[in-house]
């Protein structure tokens, strides 16, 4: 296994950090992480969050900093980071133009090359945080500090293609003669939050689905009236996460054991990022209820003009009235209303059978392999050892699918 270490995050946070950055760096031979996250000074972060050129809610701090430090599976990434250079200005402090966390290539898929892979955040977008006054500068910065660590290439998953980062770090890739590979990619959900919501569920639904969903809810409405709640504030967060953690366990994910609340550290974690956040106004918990009795519940984070669908959770006993779709018709209006929001991510798979007929908008999602160097001839050995890995695991699922089908006979 190749060995990589995470080289200093910049001179000023350096001089700040000194004696923490010393434990870091003599605890390297056990696999610490050289920088690790929680030494990229906090005020750095959030002003890069809100000065970045494409969104990202599950790379804000109060979030990543909660999932690296109890999330399973997920603690304990690298910041791989890039600083303006402030030499030729001695009165003006370095700052964090680029932020991206990582973790080994041998950590995220167990292949033993040198190459450093976006740490996923819970959410299944990894779009790095780049200036939007230095995009570029910030990527060449990141890939100079990566390539000084000891990578070959950079992995970035769950990266919009087509969004304004892709094209900053395109961009600076073309200026050094340098082609990022798309290792896997497929089409998701949005929703285009400026438009009128009727007008938009109209169009996506029609009026047949609509009269249906209408008929649900009256139903539903049987149990006692149907309001739509959204927590804003630390308190009112701090109670409906529990609602929320519930209703995820009372269902499928619950029996299939990875609910959020059937994990100690990830419990931890949502609980401790989504009240830091509402402080900041960038979570909300809705909340469909009939009556008392809450039915659908799901987590929504928000980082500049995008809001991002976390998860979901539903009480099955329920099932036959839609709560989902019903607490989706309600959060599209909320969102349509906000003035704030442009757009929002589903966070859902590319077949989702439930969002993806009320929110029509798509947009392409992947994995792409970045190489640091100009032709280098170990990138061709980390996309080799990628691509088989993908067509093993391809040929699993398969395998894993005929069984079902043969056994369900």
């Amino acid at each position: 296994m190749v060995e990589i270490s995470y080289s200093a995050i910049g001179q000023a946070a350096e001089q700040a950090d000194g004696r923490r950055r010393s434990k870091a760096a003599a605890a390297l031979g056990a696999g610490a992480a050289l920088a690790p996250l929680a030494l990229v000074p906090r005020s750095q972060w959030r002003a890069l969050a809100e000065r970045a050129i494409e969104p990202n809610g599950y790379y804000l701090p109060e979030w990543e900093l909660a999932v690296d430090g109890s999330a399973r599976g997920r603690t304990h990434a690298g910041a791989l980071c890039a600083w303006s250079d402030s030499s030729s200005n001695p009165d003006r402090a370095s700052r964090l133009i680029g932020l991206m966390p990582v973790i080994s290539l041998w950590r995220a898929y167990r292949i033993p090359l040198p190459a450093l892979v976006s740490a996923h955040p819970y959410g299944t977008l990894c779009v790095p945080l780049l200036d939007g006054d230095h995009p570029q500068d910030a990527v060449r910065r990141m890939m100079r500090q990566a390539a000084n660590a000891g990578a070959h290439a950079l992995i970035l998953r769950d990266v919009a293609i087509d969004g304004a980062a892709m094209a900053a770090i395109a961009e600076a890739l073309r200026e050094d003669g340098i082609r990022p590979y798309v290792l896997q990619s497929y089409t998701r959900a949005c929703l285009d939050a400026r438009r009128d919501a009727a007008e938009l569920l109209r169009d996506a639904l029609g009026p047949k689905k609509l009269k249906e969903l209408r008929r649900q809810r009256s139903r539903l409405g049987q149990h006692g009236a149907v309001t739509f709640e959204v927590a804003r504030t630390p308190e009112d967060v701090t109670a409906a996460i529990e609602g929320f953690l519930t209703l995820e366990a009372s269902g499928w994910k619950g029996r299939r054991g990875t609910a959020l609340a059937q994990h100690a550290g990830d419990a931890s974690f949502i609980r401790r990022a989504s009240v830091a956040l509402s402080e900041t106004g960038q979570c909300q918990i809705v909340t469909l209820r009939a009556g008392t009795t809450p039915v659908a519940a799901a987590i929504v984070l928000r980082h500049q003009d995008r809001a991002f669908f976390f998860k979901i959770g539903i009480d099955e006993q329920f099932a036959k009235f839609s709560p989902g779709a019903q607490l989706t018709l309600d959060l599209t209006r909320h969102l349509c209303a906000d003035p704030v929001i442009a757009t929002a991510d589903s966070m859902a798979n590319a077949d989702h059978p439930m969002i993806n007929p009320i929110w029509r908008g798509r947009f392409e999602i992947g994995d792409l392999l970045i190489p640091l160097r100009p032709r280098d001839p170990a990138v061709a050995l980390i996309h080799a050892a990628l691509t088989l890995r993908g067509l093993l695991r391809e040929l699993a699922r398969g395998a894993v699918e005929l069984i079902r089908k043969r056994r369900a006979r």
